[in-house]
């Protein structure tokens, strides 16, 4: 109920600021590790004091981040995406342990090839950004990873 009051606040009070204000930016990239398995790291380099949420939060928590990748038949995905360590605090507004990052996360997921490259992996990420006094709305952003030789 806390996390569904939280976001409605934040819909209705910060619609207007979440347009003009994007304070992750990501990049993309494929390292090789093998003949047949890659390694695609997404970037997320995160403004000032702004910070960025783990994939797992607490239940009534923020929107942890979230990775989507679209199907692709060069390639299987193997496990989770993985991420680094961050920092865990007590958070004052949601009244919890959360883990989150500031200034610059790597988010990690490993694939095997199944077909021929070069081919372009696409994925979404979606995530919520918090400052020390507000928050924005989730936001999602497209990204390609392009793996080559």
């Amino acid at each position: 109920m806390k996390k569904l009051l939280v976001l409605l606040f934040l819909s209705l009070n910060l619609t207007a600021m979440a347009q003009i204000h994007n304070p992750v930016k990501w990049t993309t990239k494929a390292v090789k590790i093998s003949d047949s398995e890659y390694q695609l790291v997404a970037t997320a380099s995160i403004e000032g004091e702004w910070h960025l949420y783990s994939q797992s939060v607490p239940q009534d928590g923020p929107i942890p981040t979230k990775f989507v990748f679209q199907g692709n038949a060069n390639y299987l995905k193997k496990g989770n995406t993985t991420e680094g360590e961050g920092k865990t605090i007590d958070d004052p507004v949601f009244e919890m342990k959360i883990k989150y990052f500031a200034h610059k996360a790597d988010f990690k997921q490993r694939i095997k090839l199944k077909g021929k490259i070069p081919f372009e992996v696409k994925a979404t990420v979606e995530f919520m950004v918090c400052n020390d006094t507000q928050c924005l709305p989730p936001t999602e952003v497209d990204l390609v990873f392009k793996v080559a030789k």
